[in-house]
């Protein structure tokens, strides 16, 4: 059993407290009202508890990002010192640019870099950011394991996150260091254009081989 904090209890906070919480993990959201009642009645649904986010990330062994990135920055300074704990960053970075939904970092720069900025001594992975919540929530009901992507610098924190991926019904691909994030957040904009182009949000990307 691993104490993991997620910060943001949105859709996505959400399926991955359900599905961690499952796995027979301590779930703690770190929100910024502790007291309100959707936030209350989530947890009750997650059997997870809700502390105010420095005091979840600072008890927690993972810390997991499942925030707007509107609001990432502020709230992630804000976390304290995360110095050694592995920081699973499944944020995309968007914005609206002309009437569509883009990201604001691209190709020389990711999110999950700029976090790792904010976040000093943190071991920071990058993942989740390639599916809805629905398949976070239950992917072991796929018939092939959904393919999971990560990127990070430490082979430690890696081995970390690919066996939580695992445990919720992934399958982890490490695709190298934290600059591979370039490439892992503009893939979750094309799962989302996709999603949103008439494919619908309950279905993954898997890794196939021939028999």
């Amino acid at each position: 059993m691993m104490r993991i904090a997620i910060i943001g209890a949105g859709r996505v906070g959400g399926a991955l407290a359900t599905a961690w919480g499952r796995a027979g993990h301590d779930i703690r959201f770190g929100v910024r009202d502790p007291g309100d009642a959707k936030h209350r009645s989530l947890a009750a649904t997650a059997a997870a508890s809700v502390q105010p986010p420095a005091d979840a990330a600072s008890a927690g062994e993972v810390v997991v990002l499942a925030l707007p990135w509107r609001a990432a920055e502020e709230a992630v300074k804000a976390l304290g010192d995360l110095r050694g704990k592995v920081v699973i960053d499944c944020m995309n970075p968007l914005v609206m640019r002309d009437g569509e939904l883009g990201l604001a970092v691209g190709f020389d720069a990711s999110g999950a870099e700029m976090i790792a900025g904010w976040l000093p001594g943190a071991r920071v992975v990058k993942t989740l950011n390639q599916v809805g919540a629905e398949t976070m929530a239950d992917a072991a009901r796929y018939p092939i394991r959904p393919a999971m992507l990560m990127a990070g610098d430490e082979a430690g924190a890696k081995g970390v996150v690919a066996h939580l991926l695992s445990e919720i019904g992934f399958e982890p691909l490490d695709i190298g260091g934290l600059k591979r994030a370039r490439l892992l957040e503009p893939f979750g904009m094309a799962w989302i254009a996709l999603a949103m182009g008439g494919r619908g949000r309950d279905w993954a990307f898997a890794s196939v081989k021939p028999a």
